[in-house]
């Protein structure tokens, strides 16, 4: 009568270590010069967790313009974004969105309980960065500051 325990309790590790092994730390893209801090810092964290690197690019589209064609080339986006993934020392995948509001977008884009990994100036006063990581927070998010 042990073995149904037993066979339960080796399930529930096998998804466990699964769910590991699936952990994600997502960069979301807000400078060059900031990102390239995050993503140093994720790299920290990932290999720490064993965990993968997602680049999420929330590229703003004015309203004037159609929002399958953006005022930057998606091509030249891609390539410029898919440089930086390389230069990271941890598997790192891109995930370039087109949007109108980056705030609306990110709790689809995000899983609940997300470890998000934002580049971050100081300063004096709340800046976009700032209230776009309290909004995170408050969603249940963990929130990491590089730079």
């Amino acid at each position: 009568m042990a073995f149904p325990i037993l066979s339960g309790m080796a399930t529930l590790a096998r998804s466990v270590v699964s769910q590991q092994a699936t952990l994600e730390v997502v960069v979301l893209h807000t400078k060059i010069t900031e990102t390239l801090d995050a993503l140093k810092t994720a790299a920290q964290l990932a290999q720490n967790l064993s965990a993968r690197i997602r680049l999420l690019v929330l590229e703003v589209v004015p309203y004037p313009l159609p929002l399958h064609q953006p005022d930057v080339s998606l091509r030249y986006t891609q390539r410029r974004f898919r440089t930086l993934a390389e230069n990271a020392s941890i598997e790192t995948t891109v995930d370039i969105h087109l949007v109108r509001d980056p705030q609306k977008i990110l709790d689809s884009v995000l899983e609940p309980h997300s470890i998000v990994v934002m580049g971050a100036r100081r300063a004096w006063w709340p800046m976009a960065n700032r209230r776009m990581a309290r909004r995170l927070e408050r969603a249940g998010h963990q929130v990491v500051y590089a730079g």
